[in-house]
This record gives C-alpha cells, sequence and structure tokens, in this order.
C-alpha cells in the first residue's frame, strides 16, 4: 500500500512539475527569437525602408519595406518563430522580383521590436499594421502571406479585412492542434497561452485562399494543409510541393512558378500545376 502511494504520489508530482515547465516555459519553446541593437543597420540589394511602429501600450514593432517602380501590390509577410527580419529580409527577392513591394515585420522580443508579446498582442500589432498599409495601397493591393507560425495569424488578420488573396506557407490546422500532438498527455487546452485557430479563422476569409506546403514536410505535416483545404475547397486551394520539406520550398522551380501564377492571376494555370 505505501509502495503504491509513493508511486502515485511521485508520478504526480513529476506530471505536475511537466505542466508547470510547459506554462511557464512555451515562449522560449515556441519561440526562438534574435534580438538586434538598435544601432544595428539592415543590408539588402535590393531598395527599402526601415519603419518603426510605435504602438499604445509603449511597445515598438520594427518593419521593413521594400519597393519596386509600378509595383502591382504589396505582400505583406508574416513570418516564422525564428530570427529576426535581418534574416528573412531575404526572401524579398521572392516578391519584388514578381513586380510586388515587400513589408516584413518583427514581433516583439524579434529584432529591434521592443515590448510585451502574447497571442492578442501579436494579432492587435499585426492588424494595426495591416490598416497602415490598407491606407497607403488599398486592401485590393494587399496580399498577406503566412509562413510556419506567422499562417495562423495571417489567417486571423485576413478573417478581419478584405484583402486580395491569403497565402499560406506550410501551415498548422491550429497551433492548438499542432502542440497536442506532442504534448497529448499534458492537458494543452488549458496550458497553452498561444492556440492560433486557424481552422477557425479561414472559414470567415472572404478573399481566394492559397495553400502550398512540402509533401515531406515532418516539423507540420502536409496533413494538415489537406485539413484546413477541407473546410471549405470552394474557396481554399491546395498545392503540394513534391519532396519539399518545412524549410525549403523556395528550393523548388514549382513553388517560384506557383507563386507567380497566384500572384497574377493565372488562376487556370494554377491549375494546371497542380
Amino acid at each position: 500500500m505505501d509502495l503504491w502511494f509513493s508511486i502515485l504520489f511521485w508520478a504526480g508530482i513529476i506530471y505536475l512539475s511537466l505542466c508547470v515547465l510547459f506554462f511557464f516555459g512555451q515562449d522560449l519553446f515556441f519561440f526562438r527569437p534574435e534580438r538586434l541593437p538598435e544601432w544595428f543597420r539592415y543590408q539588402y540589394p535590393f531598395p527599402f525602408t526601415e519603419v518603426n511602429f510605435d504602438m499604445e501600450d509603449g511597445g515598438v514593432v520594427n518593419a521593413l519595406h521594400f519597393r519596386v517602380p509600378n509595383s502591382k501590390g504589396v505582400v505583406f509577410y508574416i513570418k516564422g518563430n525564428s530570427r529576426s527580419i535581418k534574416g528573412w529580409g531575404k526572401f524579398a527577392k521572392d516578391f519584388v522580383g514578381k513586380g510586388y513591394d515587400f513589408f516584413i515585420l518583427d514581433f516583439r522580443g524579434f529584432g529591434k521590436s521592443r515590448g510585451r508579446r502574447t497571442e492578442n498582442i501579436l494579432y492587435s500589432d499585426l492588424q494595426q499594421v495591416y490598416k497602415k498599409l490598407a491606407a497607403e495601397y488599398g486592401e485590393d493591393q494587399i496580399v498577406l502571406y503566412g509562413r510556419s507560425l506567422g499562417s495562423g495569424l495571417a489567417a486571423r488578420i485576413a478573417s478581419w479585412n478584405n484583402p486580395h488573396l491569403l497565402i499560406l506557407d506550410c501551415p498548422y490546422y491550429s497551433f492548438l492542434y499542432h502542440i497536442r500532438q506532442y504534448a497529448f498527455i499534458l492537458p494543452i487546452h488549458w496550458l497553452l497561452r498561444y492556440h492560433i485557430r486557424t481552422d477557425r479563422y479561414i472559414r470567415k476569409v472572404q478573399c481566394p485562399v492559397y495553400i502550398l506546403g512540402g509533401t515531406k514536410d515532418r516539423l507540420i505535416p502536409y496533413r494538415q494543409c489537406e485539413m484546413l483545404q477541407a473546410l471549405n475547397p470552394a474557396n481554399i486551394h491546395l498545392y503540394g510541393i513534391e519532396g519539399a520539406g518545412h524549410n525549403n520550398l523556395p528550393e523548388f522551380p514549382e513553388y517560384h512558378d506557383l507563386l507567380y501564377d497566384i500572384l497574377h492571376g493565372d488562376v487556370e494555370e494554377v491549375g494546371l500545376r497542380a
């Protein structure tokens, strides 16, 4: 009796410790920021301006705005969970080369962005920046592009607004669903501070949605792309890049062909490439 009590007691202590560790450590698990000093200077081979947004709560969001002559619009690129826009800015070439301006920001705690970060704060910051871009370009000239972690955030902003297009790159069905696959023994629904319900937001998106995913993605399995597409097949278009993983879609010519056709409205051509 004493032995079983001791086993149950220590099992409970271990389980409770795992819950506490997960709850207080999840920002470290999910976000891998690269912090930059304010004096840091970005360098890219394309014309750009650095922009800072002062938020009402005292936070600061740092962003880069790449411009091309006679642009067809702007791609608002919402990045993944690692590094800063110092490294992510290189993806501007994939869009300025296709005739679009390119806008990317760092979440709070990344790069030169400062302030407290929560799920609602992420949405609020992105929404405020979206409104600034809409005032400059008009919503019909905005393409929301969400990559990995940024896919759910982009879906949320698209559900609140009416951009021209929403493109999701290696998205998850929901952050809650994805993390639950790895930490299924924990009460994730109550412990997780970032639920990011892509599955709910995407149902409310009115503009065309394009999902690009790698069929060999081991971090966010391609199955989750299929699950999202199944929520509204008439408006959500899914294109798998055969053999691609989570971090190497731009290395495949098919990705650039699809991206070009999507951005230029060649819907029939996109269908042929699927």
